[in-house]
């Protein structure tokens, strides 16, 4: 679908109810469902990346987009978050939810319901859905980059850009071609050590991470990266939970042999500071980039809530931690065994991804696809509303290995939220 079909999606899909009419079929889902919308996959390609083909999209739909977008190699959930792409198509990044045949925005049913979805507290401050989570697989590294603060993001009428990693054994079944990240500056790097980078952008590499460290990923482990902070993600499949942004400046000129152009180290700076190597420096957090200590300050490894677990079944924080004293984000994995069932209750809305086995919530069948063709449904994504979550939605494994989910949530809304450093209390 093109660009110009953004006003009137409807007009040329039928499937698609449009934004004026999504009272009556929310209200029918909800109520089906109990609290539960089924969400469809969303791909996102990106033009300057390399595929990971590992989030079970067919190979022969990798370019659906078409080749000039790029490969698919992300999946976003629970989204409604624009991907910020060139030439991108008009629902690029949203998730629709579907019933019966007929499929609507998130972005438009948070819009209608509110409250019923997101709960109050998150609808008076926000008034939408403010995070989301995606897969971000690649075959190699990305450029060494950073997402602006909130501060530097709202000088081009952004939102600041927050993230964070988990690493999914069930999607990881291989390394692909450098399972490393460069995270920050080498402790000692001055602001005119990466002037000189930006300077010597045209002639190749521009030396960048000359200038850092890299760390070994390990599957089952995440990491937690503060915005204006310098990250070049590996090549290990990762689930994001992060702040509802796309915003982004690159600082390494070439990967892999493929050049970086200077737009997307610019795009989301202020016109006139296209040129001004003092202001794009004096966009990254310069504190937290040359921390002594970057590992101590960011690193995660699961922490089993002991509260919420039991006989069968285990829950365990996998994103926790603040950034800059704020709880914006965090995120679980539940593991139910062949055969238990619990009831998962929890203090506000979440979006859900089953990364591993079958099984029922609520009235919702769970299965863990093998490959899935690019437009096709699926059963293994859903957004659990407020209503539900904070009521409880009973979940069984009816398979015969662990059912797996990854959910994540919304900025403050957990009372008993781990800090960093806290696995080591285990």
């Amino acid at each position: 679908m093109s660009a110009q079909s953004a006003a009137d999606p409807a007009a040329t899909d039928a499937n698609i109810v449009s934004t004026d009419n999504v009272a009556a079929i929310l209200n029918s889902a909800l109520y089906a469902g109990g609290g539960l919308l089924r969400l469809t996959p969303t791909w996102v390609p990106r033009s300057f990346l390399h595929p990971g083909r590992r989030i079970k999209l067919h190979p022969n739909d990798l370019y659906a987009y078409g080749g000039d977008r790029g490969g698919i190699d992300e999946r976003w959930f629970g989204s409604t978050t624009e991907a910020a792409n060139e030439g991108r198509v008009w629902n690029e990044g949203l998730s629709f939810c579907l019933f019966e045949g007929k499929r609507f925005l998130l972005r438009d049913a948070v819009s209608e319901a509110g409250v019923r979805l997101i709960g109050q507290d998150l609808w008076s401050k926000y008034e939408r859905w403010p995070i989301y989570s995606k897969f971000f697989d690649n075959m190699g590294p990305i450029p060494h980059h950073m997402h602006q603060t909130f501060e530097d993001a709202a000088l081009v009428g952004q939102e600041g850009k927050p993230e964070s990693y988990y690493f999914p054994p069930q999607y990881n079944n291989v390394d692909n071609n450098f399972c490393y990240t460069f995270m920050g500056l080498e402790p000692g790097t001055t602001k005119d050590d990466v002037r000189k980078c930006l300077q010597n952008w045209n002639r190749g590499d521009n030396g960048i991470q000359d200038l850092t460290r890299a760390y070994r990923l390990k599957r089952g482990t995440g990491w937690l990266i503060p915005p204006g902070v310098l990250h070049a993600p590996g090549s290990l499949c990762t689930y994001e939970p992060q702040w509802g942004s796309d915003v982004f400046g690159m600082y390494q000129s070439l990967v892999e042999g493929r050049v970086v152009p200077w737009s997307l180290l610019v795009k989301d700076m202020p016109q006139d500071k296209h040129q001004d190597l003092d202001f794009i420096v004096g966009q990254l957090d310069w504190e937290k980039n040359v921390d002594t200590h970057f590992k101590e300050s960011n690193y995660l490894e699961p922490i089993i809530d002991t509260e919420r677990s039991g006989a069968g079944y285990t829950d365990r924080w996998i994103v926790y931690g603040r950034v800059d004293g704020r709880q914006l984000f965090s995120a679980k994995e539940l593991t139910i065994e062949p055969g238990a069932k619990c009831t998962l209750q929890d203090p506000s809305s979440t979006s859900w991804i089953t990364v591993q086995g079958k099984g029922q919530m609520g009235s919702l069948n769970l299965q863990t696809p093998a490959m899935i063709r690019f437009g096709q449904n699926t059963e293994d994504e859903v957004f659990i509303s407020h209503e539900a979550a904070t009521a409880g939605v009973e979940i069984t494994n009816t398979g015969s290995e662990p059912l797996v989910g990854l959910r994540y949530f919304g900025p403050d809304v957990h009372k008993n939220l781990p800090q960093i450093g806290d696995y080591k209390k285990q």
